[in-house]
């Protein structure tokens, strides 16, 4: 099945709820890129066992798709700094999120969304700059089917998808704040602020 081995197809096949798909990415260590920028293939990230966002989205789309849902990933765009993605998931009309992240905040969303919109802006409060507390989520683009845009050849190749996180980095987003609402938006305070520093994974530890 796409080219993936039988223990890669073992692993997945048992990740059959969007619950069971985040506790396992969850278990990932974070991608620092220690070597440099990488956007891996969900083969690199099972043998190396640690991912980013775009790499766990890509991760989480394919469990998805081989229990016979859409693979649909969607970008948060923060002008100015990292955008984050998210894959979406969908369960009796409703929607929720899975995510792979080192913070408190951009994490798995319960299916209770009713359309994205909705469930984008569930981040909005969270996704701060965690020195300015300016809270910095403008707008998002997608989602992408990731088989209907690049087929499955992206599953095991042994090179970067930079052309698929360069496409979904440059798509046209839909915003979600009124620029005359802007002057409105509270920063975080200093504790939320604090909160938010909190990581799960340190760049020190063995094996990330």
């Amino acid at each position: 099945m796409f080219g993936l081995n039988k223990e890669e197809l073992s692993i997945l096949k048992k990740l059959d709820t969007p619950i069971k798909i985040q506790d396992f990415l969850d278990s990932l260590a974070i991608n620092w890129e220690k070597g440099g920028d990488t956007n891996m293939s969900p083969r690199k990230v099972l043998r190396l066992r640690k991912a980013h966002c775009f790499e766990g989205g890509l991760l989480a789309g394919l469990a998805l798709y081989i229990h016979g849902h859409r693979p649909l990933v969607l970008e948060l765009k923060t002008p100015g700094e990292a955008g984050h993605i998210i894959t979406l998931y969908k369960v009796n009309g409703l929607w929720g999120a899975i995510s792979k992240t080192n913070h408190n905040a951009l994490r798995f969303r319960d299916p209770v969304y009713k359309n994205i919109r909705e469930l984008v802006m569930s981040y909005f409060h969270e996704c701060t700059n965690d020195k300015t507390g300016k809270k910095v989520l403008r707008s998002y683009s997608g989602p992408f089917d990731l088989v209907k845009r690049w087929g499955t050849d992206w599953i095991t190749t042994e090179d970067d998808l930079y052309h698929m996180a360069e496409e979904i980095f440059d798509a046209p987003s839909i915003e979600i704040i009124p620029e005359e609402n802007l002057k409105y938006i509270r920063r975080a305070d200093k504790f939320e602020i604090k909160v938010g520093r909190l990581t799960e994974w340190k760049s020190k530890d063995k094996g990330v």
